[in-house]
C-alpha cells in the first residue's frame, strides 16, 4: 500500500500496489524523539536509516544539529550523516537522486528502509518527487543576494509573505537560500512560487508509509528548552565559535549557530543568545508541526513507550490491505 496526497482536491489517495518493498517515513518536529524511535524501529525491522535532515549531512556541525551520537549510529546503520562539508555545494535535487540510488541498493537486500527527518522539502523529494520550475536567469539570484546583504533577511521574508502567502506558511523563514529561491521564481515569472509545486506525486517502485510523531505542544517546548541547555553543556557555543570565520556559508544560516554569530558580532549578550536559540527552535518546531498537519497523508502517532509497536502494527495493517 502506498499513501499519497492529492493536495489540490484534499483527498487521501490510497493505491494498492504490487510491490514488496516498504519505505517507512518518520517525520515530526525537532526534539520529539525521532532518533531514538527510528533506531528502535530499525532494530525491529533489521534495516537501515536514511537521514533527511540536511543539517546533519555536515561533518563540522555536530552539537547544534542534534546529530545522532557515534554510539547511536552503531546501534543502526545510518546514511548521509557526516557525508558533506559545509563548503560543499549540495541540493535537494542531488539528495533525491542519491537517495533513490541508495534505496535501489538497500531494497535489493531488505524489504524495509527508514527515511527520517524534520525537513518537509527533503522528505517530499522522495515521497512526491521534486517540482518542475522554469529556468531562471542568475541575475535574479544575484540581485536578491545583494538585497540580503544590504537590507537583511526580514525584508525578503516580508516580500515573500505578501507575494506568496501559501508558500510562506510552509517555508523555513530562517533559511535565506529557500527564501531567495522562492523570490527569484516569483520575480522572474510573476507567479507565486507555490503555483509550480507538484499537484500529483510521482510513482515510486516501492511502497511509502509516512508517519508523523506527535506530542503535546507544551511538553515538546519543554524538551526543546532542555535540549538547548544540554547542547550548551556539550559545547555549542565553542562549536559555533570555531565555525564563526565561515559564518556566511549558507549551511550555517540556521538556528543554533546564527544566534551565536550575532553574539560574537557584539549584537547580543550570552544569556540573550541562549534564549533566542530556544525561542527560534520553538518557532521552527511550530512551523514543522503546521507543515506535517497540512500534508494530510501522514499517519499521526503519539510519542511514548509504545510508539515502535504502534508503527509496526501500522505497517502490518497496511501490508494486509
Amino acid at each position: 500500500m502506498c499513501w499519497h496526497n492529492y493536495k489540490y482536491n484534499k483527498l487521501l489517495y490510497i493505491a494498492i500496489m504490487n510491490r514488496s518493498k516498504y519505505l517507512i517515513v518518520i517525520g515530526g518536529p525537532t526534539a520529539i524523539g525521532k532518533t531514538s524511535t527510528t533506531i528502535a524501529l530499525a532494530n525491529q525491522l533489521n534495516c537501515d536509516i536514511i537521514s533527511a535532515d540536511s543539517r546533519q549531512f555536515y561533518r563540522e556541525m555536530n552539537i547544534g544539529t542534534a546529530k545522532p551520537t557515534k554510539e547511536e549510529q552503531t546501534q543502526a546503520k545510518h546514511h548521509f550523516i557526516d557525508s558533506l562539508s559545509i563548503t560543499d555545494d549540495y541540493s535537494v535535487g542531488k539528495f533525491e537522486a542519491d537517495t533513490l540510488q541508495l534505496l535501489e541498493k538497500l531494497f535489493s537486500i531488505n524489504d524495509y528502509c527508514i527515511l527520517t527527518g524534520g525537513s518537509g522539502l527533503y522528505l517530499n523529494a522522495i515521497i512526491d518527487g521534486l517540482d518542475k520550475f522554469p529556468a531562471i536567469s542568475s541575475s535574479y539570484r544575484e540581485q536578491l543576494n545583494e538585497e540580503l546583504e544590504k537590507n537583511g533577511l526580514s525584508v525578503l521574508v516580508k516580500e515573500l509573505s505578501e507575494k506568496d502567502p501559501v508558500y510562506f506558511e510552509k517555508v523555513d523563514t530562517n533559511n535565506p537560500h529557500r527564501i531567495i529561491r522562492a523570490l527569484e521564481v516569483i520575480r522572474a515569472t510573476q507567479k507565486p512560487f507555490s503555483s509550480f509545486l507538484r499537484q500529483e506525486p510521482v510513482q515510486r517502485p516501492f511502497n511509502i508509509l509516512p508517519v508523523k510523531i506527535e506530542m503535546n505542544r507544551e511538553k515538546l517546548y519543554e524538551r526543546i528548552n532542555l535540549r538547548v541547555d544540554i547542547m550548551m553543556q556539550q559545547g555549542l557555543k565553542e562549536e559555533a565559535q570555531s565555525l564563526y570565520p565561515q559564518k556566511d556559508l549558507s549551511a550555517l544560516h540556521t538556528v543554533g549557530y546564527s544566534e551565536w554569530f550575532d553574539h560574537f558580532d557584539g549584537l547580543t549578550d550570552h544569556l540573550t543568545a541562549v534564549e533566542l536559540i530556544k525561542r527560534n527552535t520553538r518557532r521552527y518546531a511550530k512551523r514543522q508541526i503546521t507543515w506535517f498537519n497540512n500534508q494530510g497523508f501522514y499517519k499521526g502517532m503519539a510519542q511514548g513507550p509504545h510508539i515502535v509497536n504502534q508503527i509496526l502494527a501500522f505497517i502490518s495493517s497496511m501490508k494486509d490491505k
